[in-house]
């Protein structure tokens, strides 16, 4: 006799007290190594609706079927969301993954040694630290109880291959045990209490919601151009001390110091992007990335402060305490995001003893995102 499997259901991730987080879901009882059509068809309208997706209890969740999860969002999507960048040493991002050897799109990240996890052997992976990225880090005395946001982003190559649509993030091991306060220091005198390790999350659609009606218009009219191989024309540059942008001290590399430049593959986009599902629209703008904003008259601002200053200005009100979910990861969660929709920071900072295992999964998205006009059926 056949047991009835069962059913799939939802509820809203917790709102913590004071918080305004208007996004957010947990999906029960979903069985993703077997997923049917009308499984996914549940998780795929969540997923727009909530933004952040989280399914608890995963820890037999094999690489292959994360990838599966992953890349049933968009079909037609070829390989790991960066492409080939992690190669170029000089990339920022390259310390940081590790790729799974067996399923390429599937990335590990996390803290610490490993002696041997799908087929990598002694892994020694280090923990992104707001120090090495940011001008005026905290001191060495304060580290481990305070933290920062680390860089506020979304996942995305942004030259020569589009944003991916989704991303997930499957939780192997997680210390526990510790939280830390989560200081601004950026004159507002605001501080966030977040579990260690967290990853935070802010909404691209409360982002456009709360601006001015002007600013509303000028997002909706405006473009970023991107700088070509971001991640190694960052490398030298230092981020504000919210995570939120890079300060303009010239330290960005040059042309010349740059891999060769196809224009063809510097990509400008627009800076709110609609849901597929439900037509809202979120600012979406990867700050420590952006070169140039295109205005509606034709006008191109290239000034690299300037453009820094009025991207700081858009984003910084979402980023405030009150609208930032902060996951306290448990071994086991996996949690899916529109990253078309929301933007995301790494957060914390861990001794060398504590080990932290995560496996990424992201593919380059077969389209561009849709700009503000697009119809969505």
């Amino acid at each position: 006799m056949t047991v009835a499997s069962t059913p799939m259901s939802v509820s809203r991730i917790p709102a913590p007290p004071h918080s305004s987080v208007d996004f957010g879901a947990i999906i029960e009882n979903a069985n993703i190594e077997n997923m049917t059509d009308e499984d996914f068809a549940l998780i795929r309208s969540t997923l727009y609706e909530h933004q952040v997706v989280l399914f608890k209890n995963q820890q037999g969740l094999t690489p292959k079927a994360q990838y599966e999860l992953t890349h049933r969002f968009d079909p037609a999507a070829q390989g790991y969301g960066h492409g080939k960048t992690l190669d170029a040493k000089r990339s920022i991002l390259h310390p940081d993954l590790k790729t799974v050897p067996h399923q390429p799109e599937v990335q590990i990240i996390g803290n610490g040694f490993v002696p041997e996890y799908e087929g990598l052997k002694n892994i020694k992976l280090v923990h992104p630290h707001h120090r090495k990225f940011h001008k005026h880090p905290i001191s060495e005395e304060d580290d481990l109880d305070y933290t920062r946001f680390y860089r506020w982003h979304i996942d995305a190559a942004l030259y020569d291959l589009n944003p991916p649509k989704v991303t997930t993030l499957m939780a192997v091991s997680v210390p526990k045990g510790r939280r830390q306060t989560l200081r601004y220091d950026d004159g507002t005198g605001e501080e966030l209490d977040v579990p260690l390790g967290t990853t935070a999350f802010v909404s691209g659609y409360n982002m456009y919601d709360i601006l001015s009606e002007e600013d509303k218009e000028f997002v909706r009219t405006s473009r970023i151009e991107y700088a070509a191989h971001p991640y190694i024309w960052m490398s030298g540059a230092k981020s504000r001390s919210d995570g939120l942008g890079l300060f303009s001290d010239g330290l960005e590399l040059s042309e010349s110091e740059l891999p060769p430049i196809d224009e063809s593959k510097i990509q400008i986009l627009p800076m709110v992007w609609k849901n597929p599902v439900t037509g809202q629209l979120a600012v979406q703008i990867h700050p420590s990335a952006v070169r140039k904003i295109h205005l509606a008259n034709g006008q191109v601002i290239d000034d690299l402060k300037e453009v820094r200053e009025i991207v700081h200005r858009i984003q910084r009100p979402a980023i405030a305490p009150q609208f930032v979910y902060a996951h306290d990861w448990e071994e086991g969660d996996l949690v899916l995001f529109n990253n078309q929709g929301v933007l995301h920071s790494v957060v914390g900072a861990f001794r060398e003893d504590e080990v932290r295992l995560f496996r990424q999964c992201n593919m380059a998205a077969s389209e561009a995102p849709l700009g503000p006009e697009a119809v969505v059926a």
